[in-house]
């Protein structure tokens, strides 16, 4: 099983007649009349929050720091999904939601697997299975994800589609503020634009393109910005690495001139740690923004600035200029 664990202004609050006001809170919304939206994870409750601004109240069902493909809910916020006036998920990466959208069926959901196209990637040579696992378990089982790689978001040009799909799905529950919805959308894409823009630019003259990490997160980034991607092991983070994996990664780091070895947030550095030390190179951290601490969310951090620290730190680890 993998385990792993805002930045515009809030657009203005459209004064709604007391009368609609009522009935959206009679129809799931919030007291105030905004939509009550529910996101499964983190990236997709940014994207939300931004096109929707304050019209919307978004909820996040992953805690704080919590590993969102660990989920589990409580009875009360399975019925949630149920009177949410939108569901924002992503299926295949959180079975639990899976199963609580397929049993409660609400009436408005946004899928973002189904807009973000995502992308299988052939698993990490050498790492060790967890016991028990069947290797050649069939897709869809829960297990394996059939190498299908769900970290879209790491790439910001893939929100662009969602944040379209959600201005959509916000407007078919509140038609009479679908333009405020397409606002949203066209200034997160602009926004996102300018991420990508940073990116690109950052990252075009580079001693090295060899990007190694703890796991292999961090696909979508390094095929949008041009590097290679090497994982001491494949997407799952928990996974062990065999001895000939380890040798395989060093060989690729002395080949290469690698001088960083990227460990992330909220998994273990220790693997990746020693291999730096026996290779004589040093590690910097990669966050892959499943989700963001309290600490970080209380300091106004979101994903547009920890993607700019992301990119500092892959500045200097891959030495660019």
């Amino acid at each position: 099983m993998l385990r792993r664990r805002a930045a515009l202004a809030a657009l203005p609050l459209l004064a709604l007649p007391a009368v609609l006001a009522g009935c959206a809170a009679d129809d799931g919304g919030g007291e105030d009349g905004t939509l009550e939206v529910l996101a499964s994870f983190y990236p997709l409750q940014f994207v939300t929050q931004q096109v929707g601004g304050d019209l919307v109240s978004v909820s996040n069902l992953t805690p704080p720091a919590a590993e969102p493909h660990d989920l589990e809910l409580s009875p009360a916020q399975v019925r949630e999904i149920g009177a949410a006036n939108l569901v924002v998920f992503q299926s295949g990466f959180q079975p639990a939601v899976d199963e609580a959208v397929s049993a409660q069926a609400p009436e408005h959901v946004v899928d973002a697997a189904e807009v973000a196209t995502l992308e299988s990637r052939p698993g990490t040579s050498g790492e060790e299975p967890e016991e028990g696992h069947d290797e050649h378990a069939e897709e869809g089982d829960g297990h394996d994800h059939g190498a299908l790689d769900p970290h879209f978001w790491l790439d910001p040009m893939r929100l662009v589609p969602v944040a379209d799909a959600v201005a959509q799905a916000l407007t078919d529950a509140d038609p009479a503020n679908a333009d405020a919805y397409a606002q949203g959308a066209a200034a997160l894409t602009a926004q996102l634009e300018d991420l990508d823009g940073r990116f690109s630019t950052g990252l075009q003259q580079c001693e090295t393109r060899v990007l190694v990490t703890s796991h292999e997160a961090f696909g979508y980034l390094a095929e949008r910005y041009d590097l290679t991607q090497i994982g001491i092991v494949g997407l799952d983070p928990e996974a062990e690495p065999s001895p000939a994996r380890l040798r395989e990664v060093g060989e690729v780091v002395t080949a290469n001139d690698v001088s960083t070895i990227f460990t992330e947030t909220l998994t273990s550095p220790k693997v990746a740690q020693t291999l730096a030390s026996d290779l004589g190179v040093t590690t910097a951290v990669l966050n892959p923004l499943e989700g963001l601490s309290d600490d970080e969310l209380a300091g106004g951090a979101d994903y547009a600035s920890v993607m700019q620290d992301n990119l500092t730190a892959l500045t200097g680890g891959l030495r660019c200029s």
